[in-house]
């Protein structure tokens, strides 16, 4: 199981920095809203770039260049991988930036999607330190690729409803509570 604590992420005996929507963590996540949903979700696959790496693992399956996500609720194909030419509301999957190198796919609202309930909870590559998301999950580069390389398809995500967090932030109070992991610098 991968959960996320007022600390991280701990998995495999790892707390990995995280970094969360901008709107905070949320009970009634919605379309728009830059939340992470407070849930129990599954990892459903991982896409990845195979111009810039090997694949992760063996039930990777690569991004290429016409690749899309719809995130238009109004669209029969809401929350679903597409492939361009697509004239509704999209993000692209293949980037310039290394952003959605690697990708964790969750079960947010996902394979039966309920229009403005949010699209896609991704796990991906962050911005930068203290640069929240949309509402997916943001790792550094290098666990990021420690975490695709260990995960299992169908693996549980949790992510519990944190009171410490700070939603303005997107991040998470500076007060640690007692771990018993081996704590990865940030």
């Amino acid at each position: 199981m991968i959960r996320l604590t007022a600390t991280g992420v701990i998995a495999r005996g790892r707390c990995l920095p995280v970094l969360i929507g901008r709107g905070g963590l949320s009970q009634t996540k919605r379309e728009g809203d830059n939340a992470t949903p407070i849930a129990s979700l599954r990892i459903t696959g991982m896409l990845y770039r195979p111009d810039r790496m090997a694949p992760p693992q063996s039930w990777a399956r690569p991004i290429g260049p016409r690749d899309l996500w719809c995130d238009d609720p109004a669209h029969r194909e809401y929350n679903h991988h597409v492939r361009a030419p697509f004239s509704a509301s999209h993000e692209a999957l293949r980037r310039p930036d290394p952003l959605y190198d690697i990708i964790l796919l969750t079960s947010w609202n996902f394979p039966l999607a309920v229009a403005g309930k949010g699209s896609a909870i991704f796990l991906h590559q962050r911005r930068r330190a203290g640069y929240p998301t949309a509402g997916c999950l943001a790792f550094r580069r290098d666990h990021l690729h420690w975490l695709a390389r260990q995960v299992n398809l169908n693996e549980t995500l949790l992510i519990p409803d944190l009171a410490c967090h700070q939603p303005a932030a997107g991040t998470f109070q500076a007060v640690r509570q007692p771990v018993r992991h081996r704590l990865d610098k940030a």
